[in-house]
């Protein structure tokens, strides 16, 4: 069954499906609404209250207050939270006496204030025709019912696809604002700003390939980024022309910058600005990307009907990406879907026939439990690091590895001996052991073990990996140091790479741990081609190579194959040497991550590659090697 549901959701037969009911149903309905704020208004009583579900990066309140200064109504607002509620209070029994509008912010915050709210509307025996309540809040389970039952529903999503986005930013663009400056650069940089501000938003729905974090870009960044621009050409001397420098530092280190903490992250917003803002901006003719140009146009309507020719699919290179990257987002698409579904499928044992829950999960634990691999001994692991020196730098990072992976053995031991005697009836099935049976038979990895160990896409991929760490610290304390190291097979890759520098370090005089930095080189060979190990140093193997594919005569990084999203790295060769030199700008620096969910928790460190392309293209693509791709 998962795997017809997981057929039906593919990215093809997805697209194809959509593509037959919009030609059936109308252009229209393929395109995502844009929220008319004034036509909610209009359909709404003083006795009915405007509730705002907010989403990631759109936030209604600044348009709300517009409408409200549009319509010539005095608008009052509050954010919610503590101690905020006598300030509502107060706004509300004012607001329902005088007219006018009251806007509750952030009302998940206050969900006790919630029932005061709907008792003042439906007490109150007069209310004045002007009067509004607005709400805003995110999804909460503990949000009143009652209150979104009397309420007028919406959401402000932020729509998919660049001419989407587009349309609803230039909707918030008047004539007035086009006609703000004389300057020929003005209605270019406006939309230059427009479009990366739909850029940095969409490349959310590409996960970590996207941003490492998906940062809420909004309107106010919007808003502030046009404001500065405004200001940069008032006080521009006309001789000298645009300051791109100014522009790019202004845009990617504050406006949009400012919500990065992400190293990675802000190298890649900068790259944007540094691509797209420059002289080449202004040339007649220029383009984003092949079919998205800037049009040359002073009047609103012209630019929103430009904006209409767009396509209404985008491709991912349009953000820099690589096509296979459309692939990623569907499949982050489609496992979602499939996670909902299994999280809502009973929990109860069957009675129908068949295995029950406990059935299957005993069997599951008697075969884990054969498996497993036997406990370390003490004097074993002590016995064998003296032999080899115990105060070597490797050796010190093999006993600390040693020691978590008892711990894990143990604990995993534990609780599928207990799990038996419990659905055997001869202990009490406590609550964690009830969670530990239902996350087995989902093949999820139970909560207990995950914490003492590391994250993998489900029970068999992670206990397959128990064996294989276990594997190689085995052979490495009984039969002396590997030749190739299995990265992704440690709980510390930073601490191993560290002690990989102190040991190049101590093996020569004069050098200091500080100037010593690792340095790297792609080989040509898989782990079973080396029989030795290198005379300083380690070969490291095991990597996967996302956003970009690599050439093995050279070494170099090349294009993607099509459809391949991910591509095993041969041997890396990682050395270390003493210098206080920058990197080499014509090197890619190529951030490593233990796993695909790219953030400072799974950062191990960073290798340089060699590309006849400019870094920059790299950076936008988004490339990354991953030590495990489950």
């Amino acid at each position: 069954t998962y795997l017809s549901i997981k057929n039906m959701i593919t990215v093809n037969r997805k697209n194809n499906f959509a593509s037959v009911f919009i030609d059936s149903l109308g252009l229209e309905y393929g395109e995502a609404c844009i929220l008319d704020l004034e036509k909610t208004w209009e359909e709404s009583e003083p006795q009915t209250p405007l509730v705002c579900i907010l989403s990631i990066g759109s936030d209604p309140s600044p348009q709300i207050t517009a409408l409200a200064k549009s319509q010539d109504i005095q608008i009052r607002s509050v954010s919610m939270g503590q101690g905020q509620e006598i300030h509502a209070r107060n706004m509300i029994s004012d607001c329902i006496a005088n007219g006018g509008w009251v806007l509750l912010q952030n009302m998940h915050l206050s969900l006790p204030f919630c029932t005061e709210a709907m008792d003042a509307l439906s007490d109150s025996e007069e209310i004045h025709s002007t009067f509004r309540m607005w709400i805003t809040t995110e999804v909460h389970p503990q949000f009143p019912i009652a209150l979104l039952q009397m309420a007028i529903k919406f959401t402000n999503e932020p729509p998919q696809g660049i001419r989407a986005s587009m349309k609803r930013t230039y909707q918030n663009i008047s004539q007035d604002m086009l006609d703000y400056s004389a300057q020929p650069q003005w209605p270019i940089l406006l939309y230059a700003v427009a479009f990366i501000h739909t850029i940095v938003q969409e490349r959310r729905k590409f996960g970590p390939l996207g941003w490492n974090i998906p940062y809420e870009f909004n309107q106010a960044d919007f808003a502030a980024s046009v404001q500065f621009v405004q200001n940069h050409l008032d006080d521009m001397d006309p001789k000298k022309g645009v300051s791109w420098p100014t522009i790019c530092y202004m845009l990617g280190e504050v406006q949009y910058g400012g919500r990065v903490t992400d190293d990675f992250d802000k190298r890649l917003l900068i790259t944007f600005t540094q691509v797209w803002f420059c002289d080449v901006l202004l040339r007649p003719g220029f383009e984003f990307y092949k079919g998205y140009k800037v049009p040359m146009n002073r009047n609103i309507q012209g630019c929103i009907d430009y904006i209409n020719s767009l396509p209404v699919t985008d491709s991912p290179e349009v953000f820099g990406l690589h096509s296979n990257a459309d692939i990623t987002h569907q499949i982050n698409t489609a496992k979602g879907i499939l996670d909902t579904i299994l999280s809502v499928q009973p929990k109860q044992g069957g009675s129908q026939g068949g295995e029950t829950r406990e059935s299957i999960v005993y069997h599951l634990a008697d075969d884990m439990l054969k498996k497993l691999p036997k406990q370390y001994k003490d004097f074993e692991v002590k016995e064998s690091l003296q032999r080899m020196g115990a105060l070597l730098p490797m050796n010190i990072f093999l006993r600390q590895e040693i020691d978590r992976i008892k711990k894990v053995i143990g604990i995993v031991q534990k609780t599928l001996c207990d799990l038996k005697l419990a659905i055997d009836g001869t202990i009490v099935m406590s609550q964690g052991l009830r969670e530990s049976l239902d996350a087995m038979y989902d093949a999820r990895i139970p909560q207990k073990w995950q914490k003492v160990s590391w994250e993998s896409a489900t029970l068999g991929f992670w206990f397959t990996e128990l064996l294989e760490r276990d594997n190689q610290f085995r052979k490495w304390i009984n039969s002396g140091r590997p030749n190739v190291f299995w990265m992704t097979g440690f709980f510390n890759p930073q601490g191993f790479l560290t002690a990989m520098r102190q040991e190049v370090t101590r093996a020569h005089r004069g050098w200091a741990l500080d100037s010593v930095v690792l340095q790297n080189l792609i080989t040509r060979h898989n782990k079973e081609e080396l029989s030795d190990s290198p005379p300083e140093g380690v070969y490291v193997c095991g990597m996967f190579l996302e956003g970009a594919s690599l050439d093995r005569k050279t070494g170099k990084l090349v294009e993607s194959k099509p459809k391949v999203l991910y591509e095993q790295m041969p041997v890396i060769y990682v050395f270390a040497i003493n210098t206080t030199a920058g990197k080499d700008p014509k090197l890619y620096e190529c951030p490593i991550y233990r796993k695909p969910q790219r953030t400072d928790l799974k950062y191990v460190g960073s290798i340089d590659f060699e590309t006849d392309n400019n870094p920059r293209h790299w950076t936008l693509r988004g490339v990354a090697l991953l030590c495990d791709i489950k």
